[in-house]
């Protein structure tokens, strides 16, 4: 029996919490009754109620995104004890706050085994240099805590290799995966692309995600201000919610875009809104590898995105989609007015998409992935 203890710092609806909490809840799946899992996060997760019906669940109140000396070193303790009491043989860690707390908490519990999966680093090309220097020096420190590192791009090995975050060794490459047969051949609820459009004729752009600084989608309204004032007939729909919810209001009414951009808050029938969509954009400062680009590409979407990280590897310029260098707003607002004016063109880059996600994007196929990891870390590989 190999026991697993997952940490993440929120359950909220983002890739690493599914990623995270898909593995937890399959893993034994591959070959029954040979893993014993549990899983600390922090409260307040949208997913909490989900998790607590398959996963035996630790939610600790200290345990939050944002620094607090007091509440961090609060979530430390914590975990400690969790992990003195489950005795996991393996900690695997997820998000950059849990990844720091979980790996040193693991290590002073004396946990034997510690993997952590890298969704895009604390480190980015947004932050003051001392900033960005502190972060990659914890970076450092968490990695020598580490057996393992898992990214879930290409693109973040060659980051961690630039920065001196680790070996290359120490990395392994799965990537974050999606139920692509469920994206491939999903039949779409016609009535969910009337309640966006005016009409027939109307065409929608689509994003997804939680509303922090991190998805920069003030600049997904900025170009939707752009856009419209040469094609009239057209909306942009957000599926998400959180912190900056204020703020993008805000800004949706300086730019009069009431009845052209949508908040639709958090929701389930992401495939619906996906195949509702003429394309989808997503203007984010960084990430590991966005599932939803995946999932609008697996929908026959056309992708506009920023060249971040994972959003390299993905699109194919030109032939998937376009890529596009972060606060770029109009070369954005320009791709997309060229897609909705060329729609055989979008047609054509939509099927390229779709065709272009194959097994290692497969979420099954990662669970197996992480199978053979956590055997051959364990050196039970014929259990």
């Amino acid at each position: 029996m190999i026991k697993i203890g997952y940490i993440i710092t929120k359950l909220e609806l983002g890739g690493a919490q599914k990623v995270a909490l898909y593995v937890a809840e399959n893993i034994d799946k591959t070959d029954t009754g040979v893993y014993e899992n549990f899983l600390i996060t922090g409260t307040g997760g949208i997913l909490d109620n989900d998790a607590a019906q398959t996963l035996k669940i630790y939610q600790l109140r200290n345990l939050v995104r944002e620094i607090s000396f007091v509440k961090d070193l609060k979530a430390l303790y914590h975990i400690w004890l969790v992990l003195r009491r489950e005795k996991p043989a393996i900690v695997h860690t997820h998000s950059s706050k849990a990844g720091i707390l979980g790996r040193i908490a693991a290590k002073l519990a004396g946990v034997k085994i510690v993997v952590h999966t890298v969704h895009g680093y604390g480190f980015n090309e947004t932050q003051k240099w001392y900033v960005k220097r502190f972060y990659i020096w914890v970076e450092k420190f968490c990695s020598m805590l580490s057996n393992k590192l898992i990214a879930v791009a290409q693109e973040d090995i060659k980051k961690g290799l630039k920065y001196k975050i680790a070996k290359e060794s120490k990395f392994t490459l799965i990537r974050a995966g999606i139920d692509t047969e469920y994206y491939k051949t999903f039949t779409p609820d016609a009535a969910i692309r009337k309640t966006f459009a005016d009409n027939d004729k109307t065409k929608i752009i689509s994003t997804i995600g939680p509303f922090k600084p991190q998805k920069n989608l003030s600049d997904f309204i900025k170009a939707a201000s752009i856009v419209v004032k040469k094609i009239d007939d057209v909306k942009f729909i957000v599926a998400g919610d959180g912190e900056q919810r204020a703020m993008l209001e805000k800004q949706i009414a300086e730019l009069k875009l009431q009845n052209k951009v949508i908040l639709l808050g958090w929701r389930s029938d992401i495939a619906d809104i996906l195949c509702a969509s003429d394309m989808f954009v997503m203007t984010s400062l960084w990430e590991g590898l966005p599932r939803t680009i995946l999932e609008a590409m697996c929908c026959s979407k056309p992708v506009i995105a920023n060249a971040v990280d994972g959003v390299k590897e993905i699109i194919s310029e030109g032939v998937t989609g376009f890529k596009v260098e972060p606060y770029d707003c109009e070369y954005t607002a320009e791709k997309i007015i060229y897609l909705l004016e060329n729609p055989d063109v979008a047609k054509k880059m939509g099927a390229a998409a779709k065709n272009s996600i194959g097994k290692e994007y497969d979420i099954n196929y990662m669970v197996t992935q992480h199978d053979e990891l956590y055997r051959k870390l364990t050196g039970n590989a014929h259990i």
